[in-house]
């Protein structure tokens, strides 16, 4: 008789208001496997994740360990029985120390005193043995979003859990972290654990996974062998349909200058040193400028100071000939910036509000949206409902539906269409792609180029290879606050961009 599975989910159903998530899905983990669960945004993924986390009851449906029922209510009893979840947005408390986050729940006191000298000393070792480098002593907010994963992925080592749930856990990492991720997830297969990888990458599933199950809609599809099957294959069953992986764009000669950055210096909030030196670039009409770096090298203070989210220590920044740096974020998004930022819970949506409301942040107070000095609803609406249908944003109860209950792919959809719509003269978009699935991608591509071809200024920021390839018209290379290296996408290659990425080379 073959071995049971480590985890067998079996005909699990669970509905939300206006929608079913899971519609009857069978999902088996094998012991020692790496098993991946793929679909578009909204595809039910996370759903059948938390169900397995106990962070959701089903409706029907029941699920094996070892071949036998248990019963899982809520996280607790998951971790009891050994199964750990990293999740899309992470399940941090900011203002603690890694340590701290890592042991919460399961500390060892002496007396009611926290002992944590045999905690860091074990967190050293698996961050030692897994290669999870991170710093014990950091305070969460301070950290980048990688090290807040590896954080992550500590607290269910720590905990000892073998059967591990990775949620999305390559949207926020640089290409060299997910080549550290895909290693690790191996060592932790190797040993025996047994992994359950959500992703919509295919080139990642393709290197790391065994297996691969795909939803669509909530349905299952089926499940694959990685080694029969392709990216193609993958993506149709995904999609229900053919996907391009080549964004179609036409040459362009660019017009006069959008946005202009000359010797801008930000202080940085986690050392001495400031975070951007003495950057000067600039943005013409008609062009898609990409900054590509490894994470934490500065591109996120460099966009919080182009936005107005940070003050800039140093040097100025025009748009359209005028002088901004000191201008508020309303007065340069009324005069022509649109930002699609980085953290799209902190600085994209207020989660508590309805999409609809949403989708008018930055504009509400114009005369379309008002009438008489208060809020216009039905206008509002209307807007609302015109750009779900144009962006494909997915929810329950369309536009009245809370933000926060939305799946992290449609917030960014909806964000990404929110921006654009304002038709920005400078598009400002940070990881515009993070956590979309292809087809999400093509579109989004798409409308950046579109954008460039009615002669807005595009400037991207970006973390994915591939996209930094193929989307912009010029690639500027950050490395520890400096722009080291202009290289154009057409005549450069992977390697070379890595080694300016890298620091190993500069212009």
């Amino acid at each position: 008789m073959d071995a049971p599975y480590a985890i067998e989910m079996l005909n699990i159903t669970k509905k939300f208001p206006g929608i079913i998530a899971n519609d009857n899905i069978t999902l088996q983990l094998r012991k020692g496997e790496i098993h991946a669960l793929l679909g578009e945004n909204g595809a039910g993924k996370s759903t059948l994740m938390s169900v397995l986390f106990g962070l959701y009851q089903p409706e029907e449906g029941q699920i094996k360990k070892d071949g036998k029922v248990v019963d899982i209510k809520n996280p607790n009893d998951a971790n009891a029985l050994g199964i750990g979840m990293v999740h899309q947005h992470f399940k941090l408390v900011e203002c603690f120390t890694v340590l701290d986050n890592i042991i919460l729940g399961v500390e060892t006191t002496k007396n009611g005193i926290l002992q944590k000298d045999e905690a860091r000393k074990k967190v050293l070792a698996l961050s030692e043995k897994y290669g999870l480098a991170v710093n014990p002593d950091a305070i969460i907010e301070d950290i980048t979003v990688g090290m807040q994963q590896r954080t992550e992925i500590l607290k269910m080592l720590y905990r000892d859990n073998e059967i591990l749930i990775f949620d999305e856990p390559t949207a926020v990492l640089t290409p060299q972290e997910i080549d550290e991720l895909m290693a690790i997830m191996k060592n932790l297969a190797a040993e025996g654990k047994s992994i359950l990888f959500i992703s919509h990458k295919l080139n990642e599933i393709m290197e790391v996974a065994d297996r691969v199950s795909v939803l669509r809609k909530g349905k299952y599809i089926g499940t694959v062998d990685v080694e029969g099957t392709t990216k193609e294959d993958l993506s149709r069953m995904m999609v229900g349909r053919d996907v391009d992986f080549v964004v179609q764009k036409q040459p362009r000669t660019p017009g006069e200058e959008i946005l202009k950055v000359e010797n801008l210096t930000v202080a940085s909030k986690i050392h001495k040193n400031n975070a951007v030196k003495n950057v000067s670039f600039n943005v013409r009409k008609g062009e898609i400028v990409c900054i590509a770096g490894i994470d934490g090298n500065g591109q996120t203070e460099l966009v919080y100071a182009l936005s107005g989210l940070e003050p800039a220590a140093g040097g100025k920044i025009s748009l359209l000939g005028k002088d901004i740096t000191n201008t508020s974020i309303r007065d340069r998004s009324v005069m022509g910036m649109s930002h699609i930022p980085e953290d799209r819970h902190k600085h994209g949506l207020v989660l508590d509000y309805s999409l609809e409301y949403n989708m008018v942040l930055q504009r509400y107070f114009e005369p379309e949206f008002t009438k008489n000095g208060f809020l216009d609803k039905p206008a509002i609406r209307k807007y609302a409902e015109r750009l779900i249908e144009e962006y494909d944003v997915r929810s329950g109860q369309g536009p009245i539906t809370r933000a926060r209950s939305m799946s992290g792919g449609n917030q960014q959809k909806a964000i990404v269409a929110r921006e654009i719509d304002k038709e920005p003269e400078l598009l400002i978009a940070v990881q515009p792609t993070r956590g979309l699935d292809v087809g999400a991608i093509e579109n989004i591509h798409r409308q950046l180029v579109a954008q460039r071809d009615k002669d807005k200024a595009v400037l991207l920021v970006s973390l994915e290879l591939e996209e930094v390839m193929s989307v912009p018209d010029r690639i500027l290379v950050m490395y520890e606050g400096e722009i080291v290296g202009e290289l154009d996408p057409k005549t450069t290659t992977v390697e070379e961009l890595g080694l300016y990425m890298a620091g190993a080379k500069r212009q």
